[in-house]
């Protein structure tokens, strides 16, 4: 792993910047690599807050029999990677397999019936300005790509 952060920072000219860029991904390495999938064990509440609404229950919908298969075969991988448990809930969304520009599929859930009744958080979102004037003293950027979730 060493090697590999060493390689990666190698473009970056001032050694002190170089230094707390390898710190940091030394010390956090699992959530930058790659070759194998890691999860981030954190106890967060959430709620949906649907009033008083009945559960919604949407079937699956109808599909192929390949796109059966690759949806029973993604379940199984979040299974194993403990991304997701059984449920006995009384709401239940339909499974959507998307076709990328690669030819590979992302398995997503239409959540829009529950969006539909869900009350909406009244949290408003930052001003694009506002970011822009926070990072204008920044350095280094990033984005996070979430694979699967």
């Amino acid at each position: 792993l060493r090697h590999q952060i060493e390689t990666l920072t190698q473009h970056i000219d001032s050694t002190s910047h170089r230094k707390k860029i390898q710190d940091v991904l030394w010390k956090y390495g699992k959530l930058f690599d790659l070759r194998q999938p890691s999860k981030i064990d954190i106890a967060l509440d959430h709620v949906i807050d649907t009033s008083q609404h009945r559960p919604i229950y949407t079937p699956p919908y109808r599909r192929s029999p390949h796109d059966h298969q690759t949806i029973i075969e993604e379940t199984e991988k979040l299974f194993k990677q403990d991304s997701i448990e059984p449920s006995t809930s009384p709401w239940c969304s339909p499974v959507v397999l998307v076709r990328k520009k690669d030819g590979t599929t992302r398995f997503c859930v239409d959540y829009r019936k529950l969006n539909d009744i869900t009350v909406k958080d009244s949290f408003p979102l930052p001003r694009i300005d506002d970011i822009f004037d926070q990072l204008s003293q920044s350095t280094y950027f990033t984005t996070l790509n979430f694979k699967n979730g």
